[in-house]
């Protein structure tokens, strides 16, 4: 529905706007400076038929351009490009604590979602002991160097509040 409206709007009153733009004032060029000025007009006095040559029309050229004719196709690609049906994955899992998302009734195996990457992560920082990289990947049906990955170079955010070391230093007057 939402694009039945935008397109009547977008083609609503077309020519007119069409019309109106294409009516509108052309820019015109930027001004030259003075001593470009200068420097042109000393030369078209010095050689007149430099304008002459500009302005006339070579009706050669003008016939030569009229027999262009371009005719374009796509290259033909070397190899044959095979589209490949996605596959679904055969094995799923039940979701693991609670999630935001009760729509999410079961997840493939090998991959995880974003509550179940940040409880994993959180377990981790708090005791690496018990979860080892070894367990995570059991627990969750995860290949362990993607959990060595994961524990390598992600980590949830941490929030440090240190207290004033000198209260003096933060008494107001």
């Amino acid at each position: 529905m939402g694009a039945r409206v935008t397109r009547a709007l977008r083609n609503f009153n077309v020519e007119k706007r069409a019309e109106r733009e294409i009516s509108k004032r052309k820019p015109s060029m930027a001004p030259k400076h003075p001593s470009t000025r200068d420097l042109l007009q000393e030369h078209l006095s010095q050689y007149p038929e430099i304008e002459e040559v500009v302005s006339k029309k070579d009706n050669k050229l003008l016939s030569l351009l009229r027999d262009v004719y371009v005719d374009s196709k796509d290259p033909v690609p070397a190899l044959p490009v095979k589209v490949e049906p996605r596959q679904e994955p055969k094995e799923f899992r039940l979701p693991i604590g609670n999630h935001f998302d009760k729509n999410i009734t079961d997840i493939p195996k090998g991959k995880i979602t974003v509550v179940e990457a940040l409880t994993l992560l959180n377990n981790h920082k708090l005791s690496p002991e018990t979860w080892t990289a070894e367990k995570i990947a059991q627990e969750y049906y995860l290949e362990l160097k993607d959990v060595n990955s994961l524990l390598k170079y992600f980590v949830t955010f941490e929030v440090k509040i240190l207290p004033p070391e000198d209260r003096k230093a933060i008494q107001s007057k």
